[in-house]
């Protein structure tokens, strides 16, 4: 019995020791979780065209996190189980006509929430603290999810903060949206759209 407990405490020791070399060791990778930076320039903005003229609208209120890791040399590897939502409501143009038909060619009532779940990522460093990021994941609007691919620009500021940028277009039709019209059906919106945004991140 005596030379089993001591051989449990040597165990358990070396397994302790091992556990703390691992933490304490410099230079090892790590991934930590970001979220948005509160008061940060933050926006999504979706731009379309139509008969008549482009047009646009733009939300700052969004939630979003993800873990970005890093390898030893403090470079960019991949990042994972990010997700972004904002409420489609919060979405505003310069009339709210504009907006209350977006609105409702969108199911913003019963579908409030735009929702990006992430699946996977291919990182380049481009230059110091400078990352383009292609990423491939779930773009939910309107109740309809649709899997897009899409280049990300990344870079890691002086305060540790990351910066998200990056525009990618997508259609109507893809998420079973018809393109409203407006003024008695003299301007009719156009299918495509190009979506920008800008996020700032902090652990």
């Amino acid at each position: 019995m005596k030379v089993s407990y001591t051989n449990s405490r040597l165990s358990f020791f070396a397994f302790l020791y091992m556990v703390v070399m691992l933490a304490v060791v410099p230079g090892q990778a790590n991934s930590q979780s970001y979220s948005l930076v509160p008061k940060a320039q933050t926006f999504m903005k979706v731009t379309g065209t139509s008969n008549v003229h482009s047009w646009d609208m733009t939300s700052t209120t969004m939630q979003s996190k993800g873990d970005f890791k890093f390898d030893k040399n403090h470079l960019l590897t991949s990042i994972q189980n990010f997700q972004l939502s904002l409420d489609a409501k919060t979405l505003k143009s310069k009339h709210s006509s504009l907006d209350n038909r977006a609105y409702k060619v969108m199911k913003a009532s019963q579908h409030p929430k735009i929702v990006y779940n992430l699946r996977s990522t291919d990182v380049t460093t481009l230059s110091k603290n400078k990352y383009l990021v292609k990423v491939l994941g779930d773009l939910t609007i309107a109740g309809s999810r649709q899997v897009i691919s899409m280049d990300v620009n990344v870079q890691v500021n002086a305060d540790n903060s990351i910066t998200c940028t990056g525009t990618e277009k997508i259609k109507l039709s893809d998420y079973n949206i018809a393109a409203p019209s407006y003024m008695a059906g003299t301007m009719k919106v156009g299918n495509d759209l190009t979506i920008g945004f800008a996020q700032t991140y902090h652990k």
